[in-house]
């Protein structure tokens, strides 16, 4: 179904950022998600963010893969520039447009599937390259598109919507980037926008490639087992005539990340994930000691919360590959393309 166009009216008592506009401008076409789907509460923190931020929506470039994650970009930011890349090309597309145009600031939208799967070295190499990014993983652990299949941040005995127990050790992102050296790491709930807004503001603005791992529940696999009225019962003594399914609209889980102990949440298909925010003295900057935190408290069953890790002195891909401070789609085609004398030129010290 394909996405409906919000009313543009606006109400008078709407507050302006300081470029003028209410955030409401910073709005895209309407939903077509599962009602309750953790996706649309990143949404919202996005255009929070972004309004936040007063950023002009035509210096926003979004793009996306495929998955109900890939989505996400045609709710935001109707006036941005947009692409929707193939399943798991996001960011080669991102890193080229990055090239080009440096002035804009880059969302790469992006899901567990999308990224850690068939994206899985794109991901790697964006992160390698220190791409000005701030990258979102809508993490649910599953493949929404197609029926519910385990992607590769499925945790261990965790069962599909068929109750059939995942046996292969997850991909954390968060651990796969502290790894690689990303210069910024952090992770949160769709459910906690006073803890995500902060994060995504401060993602958009960092000077490399900005991690976001964010634990999104998808509301469509939460039936259970017995049930007359579950995807699975119902499928296996009906002969339908067509293909059809159905969503029941289901709340968004909400839920506030503190920092003192662990808060449990339970999520629409029964079971509890516990996150916990990092304490006041935390040192983010140390990369050795963030590991050793997270993988403590993993051993203990918690998922940590917060801006993980950052390194603000790192270099990006501009300064990596020396390129002027002015975008190259501004420079002049004599500037980009010297001629053959140059080349020539160029051409001697190789041989």
């Amino acid at each position: 179904m394909p996405s409906i166009t919000k009313p543009v009216a606006v109400h008078p008592s709407l507050r302006r950022n300081e470029v003028g506009l209410t955030v409401r401008d910073y709005e895209g076409s309407m939903s077509t998600l599962c009602a309750g789907c953790g996706h649309d509460s990143i949404t919202a923190a996005l255009i929070r963010a972004i309004w936040e931020l007063a950023i002009p929506p035509h210096m926003i470039a979004k793009i996306s893969g495929i998955g109900c994650s890939s989505k996400t970009p045609t709710y935001f930011v109707s006036g941005g520039h947009g692409f929707n890349a193939a399943h798991g090309r996001m960011p080669p597309i991102a890193t080229g447009a990055n090239a080009a145009n440096r002035e804009l600031t880059y969302i790469g939208i992006s899901g567990d599937g999308d990224s850690l799967s068939i994206g899985l070295g794109h991901l790697c190499h964006a992160i390698r390259r220190n791409v000005r990014i701030l990258y979102v993983i809508e993490n649910n652990g599953v493949y929404g598109l197609t029926k519910g299949q385990f992607s590769a941040s499925a945790d261990v005995g965790s069962k599909s919507k068929r109750k059939e127990p995942n046996h292969m050790a997850p991909i954390d992102p968060v651990a796969l980037g502290l790894s690689l050296g990303a210069t910024f790491i952090a992770r949160s709930f769709s459910g906690d926008k006073d803890q995500l807004v902060p994060i995504l503001k401060a993602g958009m603005k960092h000077s490399g490639f900005a991690l976001v791992d964010v634990l999104s529940p998808c509301v469509t696999f939460n039936d259970h087992e017995g049930s007359t009225k579950s995807y699975l019962h119902v499928r296996q003594q009906a002969r339908a005539a067509t293909e059809t399914d159905f969503v029941e609209p289901t709340s968004e889980i909400l839920a506030s990340i503190g920092t003192n102990g662990a808060v449990h949440v339970t999520m629409h298909d029964g079971s509890i994930v516990a996150f916990k925010g990092v304490p006041p003295d935390y040192d983010p900057r140390d990369r050795e000691r963030v590991y050793a935190y997270l993988h403590e408290h993993q051993a203990k069953g918690e998922i940590v919360t917060g801006l993980l890790y950052i390194d603000e002195t790192a270099a990006d891909l501009h300064d990596l590959s020396q390129t002027p401070d002015e975008a190259l789609i501004k420079l002049p085609f004599e500037k980009l393309c010297p001629g053959s004398a140059k080349l020539e030129e160029l051409q001697e010290d190789f041989r």
